[in-house]
């Protein structure tokens, strides 16, 4: 797009916001109509009357398709072909995770553990009520996709392993109970990202984690090298039982968090700031030698900090055994932070969970999109390197 057009459409987005109190469904309806357009010129090999040779075939005129949003119905013009090939993904990638957060809505509404502000918003968001039998044949469709997800054979083998928790209020027995969520995310051998399991567990026991990662065993290859997660008791030690061969990267982030338990309140902001300067070295020798620099440093004014820094850290300085192009991406779990944005920015609107199901189900509609996304983007990671010395290793121990 040329920068006269890019100013175009920005003039014609201020206009139709200023000018019509709906102007964002307007906005929003105008897009997916171009997106639309947009793939059926893709598939065609052409655009409307363009004469070329690359062309497949020709349009046969629009049918007209409802498109539920958070901005209301969107009434969309979907092209036809000739010969009835063309279809889109549109509808089911956009409406996948809405569905979920929709059906999560309105099922605490049907339910009757909500008030009457939800079902407010549920019929705003899709401009109409909900009864018990639209909810379960919603859910229905919903839970059949998401099962093929989460039982799908994993087959390729994933060199790393990112592991991260995350906490939601969810209604049991008719009591509020704070339950995990636990995400896997794999990182293969050609260095592409793919959400491995989403699953809920009720408490931090070893027990109750266990099948998480042991369903991922299968999926680790000879060579296989890190598991990165937050301190988070029960996974550390599924990790520990299922994995044993997998070094363990306590995330840096998480871990600087918690060291906030162990300073007084009014503290000075140069001591941590110290402690994470110690994880931008390109080597665990570098690294060390600031580490003892910054415990005689702090010692004396903040004892219980550096006595358990001292104890602890050395699980987080894993990654500076890898190369060091790798260790922006595995000292953490900040791979997960946008996934996590979004699941906020849902779970925000829901407050509370009817029941886990509900819960696992929004999260899991999420997770899908993010994996669709990451399996057609580039790879996170260059394996080159680590691909050579797998197979050097392989080699020597035949």
């Amino acid at each position: 797009m040329t920068k006269t057009e890019s100013k175009t459409a920005s003039a014609a987005v201020k206009d139709i916001l200023l000018s019509n109190p709906d102007g964002l469904h307007e906005v929003i309806r105008a897009l997916m109509q171009e997106v639309l357009e947009a793939e059926m010129d893709e598939a065609l090999g052409a655009s409307k009357s363009e004469r070329t040779p690359e062309r497949l075939s020709y349009r046969s005129g629009y049918y007209g398709r409802t498109l539920v949003t958070r901005v209301g119905k969107l009434e969309l013009r979907v092209p036809q072909d000739r010969a009835g090939r063309f279809s889109t993904e549109l509808f089911e990638r956009y409406q996948r995770s809405e569905r979920a957060l929709v059906a999560t809505l309105a099922e605490m509404y049907v339910q009757g553990v909500s008030t009457r502000k939800v079902k407010a918003i549920t019929e705003e968001l899709c401009g109409h009520a909900f009864s018990a039998s639209s909810i379960s044949a919603i859910n229905k469709r919903l839970d059949e996709s998401l099962k093929a997800f989460a039982e799908r054979p994993l087959q390729e083998p994933f060199a790393d392993l990112i592991l991260d928790a995350r906490y939601e209020k969810v209604r049991e027995a008719g009591i509020v109970t704070s339950q995990a969520v636990l995400i896997a995310v794999g990182i293969d051998w050609d260095g592409r990202r793919q959400i491995l399991a989403v699953e809920m567990a009720n408490r931090e026991s070893r027990s109750g984690l266990e099948g998480f990662p042991r369903r991922l065993e299968t999926t680790w290859s000879q060579g296989r090298r890190t598991a990165v997660s937050d301190d988070h008791a029960g996974l550390v030690a599924a990790i520990g039982e299922v994995i044993p061969e997998a070094a363990w990267q306590r995330c840096y982030v998480h871990f600087l968090r918690n060291a906030l338990d162990h300073l007084p309140r009014k503290h000075g902001d140069d001591c941590l700031q110290e402690l994470r300067w110690l994880y931008d070295r390109r080597d665990l020798a570098d690294a060390k030698a600031d580490l003892a620099t910054w415990l005689s440093k702090w010692s004396a004014r903040y004892p219980r900090l550096t006595s358990w820094v001292e104890e602890t850290i050395e699980c987080t300085l894993t990654f500076l055994c890898l190369p060091r192009q790798h260790h922006k991406h595995l000292k953490s779990t900040d791979m997960l932070e946008r996934l996590n944005e979004e699941i906020r920015r849902r779970t925000y609107v829901v407050r509370i969970f009817p029941n886990a199901e509900s819960c696992l189900r929004l999260v899991r509609a999420l997770a899908v999109e993010t994996n669709e996304n990451w399996m057609e983007a580039n790879r996170y990671i260059n394996m080159d390197d680590l691909r050579e010395h797998k197979k050097l290793a392989l080699r020597q121990a035949a």
